[in-house]
C-alpha cells in the first residue's frame, strides 16, 4: 500500500489514521522533512534490512513515532561515521562500532565508481550509484562516496593519458544525473528559490551540482546558471527570479568585475561557494564584517550546513 501523498484529502483517509496523527504519530513525509531522509530511501531501510519499522494503519499508510524520529537521527551519525547501512542493525543492538570494516566498503564502493569512470562505462556507473542513492541520504553520499571519489580522481588525472576523456565523461554524467533530481525536485517546490551560478572558467564544475543537489534534496528549488553570467547581468537576472540567495560557486580566483560588485553587495543573502571562499578567505572576511548578507563555504557540505542555519532550505 503507498503512503499517504500531499494531494490526499484528511477525509480520504479514515478515522485511524486521524486518530493517530492525534496522537502525535507523524505521515512519512513529515519524517522525511524532518530527517532529511527521502521517503524512498525509508521504505528501502524498512524492506532490505528491518530499520524503522513503522506503525501501519488498517489501509496500510506508514506512521511513525518520535521513537522512530530519534532513531533515524542515530542511524544518520552512524553513517557519518563511515558504516554502511548492512551494519547499522548490528551495531544499534550490540553498541559496537566497526569503524575499520565500515571504512573499507565505502572505499571499494569508491573503487567501483572509480572503474566505471575509467572504463567509460555510463550504465555500469548509474547503476553502481542508483545503488547507493535508494539507501543513502544525499549529505552522507556527498561525504561519504562522491567527495572522495573527486579527490581519487583528481589525483588519477595528474599527468595520466586519458585524463581529460574521463573528466568530461564523468561530469557529464553528473551534472545529468543531479541535473535531472533538480529538474524533478524543483516541480515538487513552492516559494522562492536558491540562485546558485558558476562563476569560474569551467563548465560542469561538480562542486557546484553537488552544493545544487543537496540544497535541492533538502527542500528548496535551485535554479542554477552553469556558465558566468557578467555582473550587470547577474543583477538583472536577481531581479527578474526573485532568489531567496544568491550562491556564488568558484573553484578559481574571482575576477575583478565579480569582485567588485560583490563589494558593492547584493540585495539577497550572498553565499560564496567553493575554494574561491578559501583563495579569498581574508578579504571577504573583511567584508562580512561589513555586510550581514555575505557567508562563505568552501565546499557543497558547509554550503548546506550554512543554508540550514540561517533558514533559507524551507520552501515555504
Amino acid at each position: 500500500m503507498d503512503d499517504l501523498t500531499q494531494s490526499d484529502s484528511p477525509a480520504a483517509v479514515g478515522d485511524d489514521y486521524q486518530h493517530a496523527l492525534a496522537k502525535g504519530f507523524l505521515p512519512i513525509r513529515e519524517v522525511a522533512r524532518l530527517t532529511g531522509v527521502n521517503a524512498v530511501t525509508l521504505r528501502a531501510w524498512e524492506r532490505r534490512y528491518g530499520l524503522i519499522v513503522p506503525h501501519r494503519t488498517p489501509k496500510g499508510h506508514r506512521l511513525y513515532s518520535a521513537e522512530h524520529v530519534a532513531q533515524i537521527q542515530t542511524i544518520l551519525t552512524w553513517l557519518n561515521r563511515g558504516v554502511s547501512v548492512g551494519q547499522v542493525k548490528g551495531l544499534l543492538r550490540a553498541n559496537q562500532p566497526a569503524f575499520a570494516e565500515a571504512n573499507s566498503q565505502w572505499d571499494e564502493k569508491c573503487q567501483r565508481l572509480q572503474e566505471a569512470i575509467c572504463n567509460l562505462a555510463e550504465r555500469r556507473l548509474d547503476e553502481c550509484f542508483n545503488s547507493e542513492l535508494a539507501l543513502y541520504p544525499p549529505p552522507t553520499l556527498c561525504k561519504k562516496l562522491l567527495l572522495p571519489l573527486l579527490e581519487a580522481l583528481e589525483l588519477r588525472w595528474r599527468g595520466q593519458f586519458g585524463a581529460q576523456a574521463e573528466r568530461v565523461f564523468f561530469y557529464s554524467w553528473l551534472r545529468s544525473k543531479l541535473g535531472t533530481r533538480l529538474y524533478h525536485n524543483n516541480r515538487q517546490q513552492g516559494g522562492a528559490p536558491l540562485l546558485l551560478v558558476n562563476l569560474s572558467d569551467l563548465p560542469m564544475e561538480p562542486g557546484l551540482w553537488l552544493t545544487a543537489w543537496l540544497a535541492s534534496s533538502a527542500g528548496s528549488a535551485v535554479e542554477v546558471f552553469d556558465w558566468p553570467v557578467p555582473p550587470a547581468e547577474l543583477a538583472m537576472v536577481i531581479e527578474h527570479i526573485q532568489p531567496k540567495a544568491l550562491l556564488l560557486y568558484s573553484s578559481q580566483a574571482l575576477n575583478s568585475a565579480h569582485w567588485s560588485r560583490l563589494q558593492a553587495g547584493y540585495t539577497c543573502p550572498c553565499l560564496i561557494i567553493g575554494p574561491a571562499a578559501l583563495i579569498h578567505n581574508q578579504a571577504l572576511q573583511a567584508q562580512a564584517q561589513q555586510n550581514n548578507a555575505l557567508d562563505m563555504a568552501p565546499d557543497p557540505l558547509s554550503a548546506l550546513h550554512i543554508l540550514t542555519v540561517l533558514n533559507l532550505l524551507d520552501s515555504q
